[in-house]
């Protein structure tokens, strides 16, 4: 996994791609916090959101 980050950032680096990585980091954090909360009494809040 760590191998394939520090390729995507050297891709990102090389292409200047750099309008991409916010979007990553905010498709990342979600996914975290929708995997986090499946089993919590917050999951139906979180699902309102979307």
């Amino acid at each position: 996994m760590v191998e394939f980050l520090k390729e995507f950032f050297e891709f990102l680096k090389e292409r200047k791609k750099y309008w991409l990585l916010p979007i990553i980091i905010v498709l990342a954090l979600f996914g975290t916090l929708i995997v986090l909360s499946q089993g919590s009494a917050v999951a139906p809040f979180i699902y309102t959101i979307f």
